[in-house]
């Protein structure tokens, strides 16, 4: 009985790492951090972000010391000034969810620093859509097996499948 539920517990251990595997945290500047770039560096953090991949749900960590980070509209990003940003934090350490899919503007609430180039344009992808079925009348149709086998190859019921093997075994 012990095993049944030693190896249940790690079916929904392994689930939860599957399902939280989903998205990332991206720490901004990597081991420089949310600082002010160097004069002849000023595209910094746009750079950084144009090297990464991001998708919705994915987090920012910027850390930075005596500092702050907002999150702003394009015209402010421009203005590199926010009177009332969409987001605001100066704790040291703050952590910013990208909820939705398009273009994330992000800069210094400390004056003079976004002028500097602390400041950075987000691409979030688009999420993968799922492959569309032919019309029958215009093209080829899909088999009822290959609907089931696409149907089973998605993670959601293989985590569900394994979860219920191990249930029964307890």
């Amino acid at each position: 009985m012990t095993y049944s539920k030693a190896f249940l517990h790690l079916v929904f251990w392994f689930s939860f790492q599957f399902f939280t595997a989903f998205s990332t945290e991206f720490t901004v500047g990597g081991d420089k951090g949310w600082v002010i770039p160097e004069a002849k560096d000023d595209q910094l953090y746009n750079e950084w972000a144009a090297k990464n991949r991001f998708k919705v749900n994915d987090t920012l960590t910027f850390e930075y010391k005596k500092d702050s980070v907002m999150a702003v509209t394009r015209e402010e990003y421009e203005k590199c000034k926010s009177v009332h940003p969409i987001f605001f934090s100066n704790n040291g350490k703050s952590v910013y969810k990208l909820d939705r899919p398009g273009l994330f503007y992000f800069i210094s609430g400390v004056s003079g620093h976004c002028n500097r180039g602390q400041k950075m344009i987000v691409k979030v992808l688009e999420p993968a859509s799922p492959p569309q079925v032919a019309n029958h009348t215009t093209g080829p149709t899909t088999s009822g097996a290959t609907q089931l086998a696409n149907v089973v190859a998605s993670p959601s019921v293989a985590v569900f499948v394994v979860s219920l093997f191990g249930a029964i075994f307890i």
